[in-house]
């Protein structure tokens, strides 16, 4: 049996059981196990034969990816937002690999990846889903990518939550601090009444922790706790976009709006929404620039250091040269940040949008 099929049954097991809090219990256990093996996939476990996944190699500030079923106008979108070239055409799978552009904003470079199109079943490999998948993991901010016909946003997120991305939220406050012995001592802040010793205990129990201190700060259920066992997920911010807008009428897309939530509405095809996409994605990244001062050529407006938001002066150090961390001095700071023109500050202080920023070395 292979780990799909492991987890199959598992989830066939799942449906049969009636939710109740007779069973909370047991399904709890049951998501524990399916967590463990769609770990397994993710890490590469249960392939047949070497496979071989998309690469794509890393570039500008940050990466954004286009994620979205076959046919509805992500390699259209790509063309115009950046300089790449990815074959489009109105039949589904026209892109077969992986197409990565460069969007140009605001100073900020964002790598922009065509991915192909999914279906039902991707994270399990349907279509090459899980290796498509596989790439969002890299990911900063995630594109939900449909058309005005076909606006399954939550498909899409069934796909991404299968193979541990978890879109537009924060990783539990949770410490799980294993030790040799003196079995589980678990302590909370907060209460959990969605998750008692004995379910913590037992979900523990399957990934083989019998001894650790346990710390909760916030109120989580099973499945956050198993988040956190699991280790792997990756916590992303993501943006939805419906595609093909000109086609539908005004009265449509406010019935949608309600039935999907916020989303962009876009014409990649006659370029209705670009600006307004390119605006949302650089604010979802968190950019911050700062520009950088010298005794001898000042300030380059032109060429502002791209960071993310809450960096400090010793991330600025960083992101110029690993030596200036080492032999850093001292700092001015002009602009929101400081509290007066050329304020001198240490490593620790944190820039904002826009400082000016001269670093002195010893």
């Amino acid at each position: 049996m292979t780990i799909s099929d492991k987890i199959n049954a598992l989830e066939e097991e799942i449906r049969k059981t009636q939710y109740n809090k007779a069973t909370e219990h047991h399904i709890g256990l049951l998501k524990a196990k399916i967590a463990k093996l769609r770990a397994q996939l993710i890490a590469g476990g249960g392939k047949k034969g070497g496979g071989g996944g998309f690469e794509v190699r890393r570039g500008g500030d940050a990466r954004a990816v286009l994620i979205g079923y076959p046919s509805t106008g992500k390699s259209t979108l790509l063309g115009k937002v950046t300089k790449a070239k990815s074959k489009s055409a109105a039949y589904a799978f026209t892109t077969l690999t992986v197409i990565p552009g460069l969007i140009e904003y605001k100073g900020a470079k964002i790598q922009l990846l065509d991915l192909p199109g999914i279906i039902r079943g991707a994270a399990k490999g349907s279509g090459r889903g899980r290796e498509v998948l596989a790439v969002a993991r890299s990911a900063d901010v995630i594109v939900l990518f449909v058309d005005v016909f076909n606006p399954d946003c939550d498909g899409l997120k069934r796909e991404l939550y299968e193979v541990g991305i978890r879109l537009d939220r924060k990783a539990p406050d949770v410490v799980i601090a294993k030790s040799e012995s003196g079995g589980l001592k678990i302590n909370r802040t907060v209460p959990t009444p969605h998750l008692d010793d004995r379910m913590i205990g037992d979900i523990l129990s399957v990934y083989g922790i019998h001894n650790a201190n346990v710390t909760i700060r916030e109120e989580i259920g099973q499945d956050e706790l198993i988040d956190v066992v699991v280790g792997n997920r990756i916590y992303c911010n993501s943006i939805v976009v419906v595609n093909k807008i000109d086609l539908v009428n005004k009265k449509y897309l406010d019935e949608l709006r309600i039935k999907i939530g916020d989303f962009i509405g876009m014409s990649a095809e006659s370029g209705i929404g670009i600006d307004e996409f390119k605006e949302q994605l650089y604010n979802q990244l968190g950019f911050v620039r700062v520009y950088t001062k010298s005794r001898f050529e000042g300030v380059d407006f032109d060429e502002p250091l791209i960071i993310k938001n809450g960096s400090t002066v010793e991330d600025v150090c960083n992101a110029i040269h690993r030596d200036l961390r080492r032999n850093f001095k001292y700092a001015l700071i002009t602009g929101p940040s400081a509290k007066f023109k050329g304020q001198r500050v240490g490593l620790t202080h944190k820039v904002a949008d826009g400082d000016v920023v001269q670093i002195f070395a010893r």
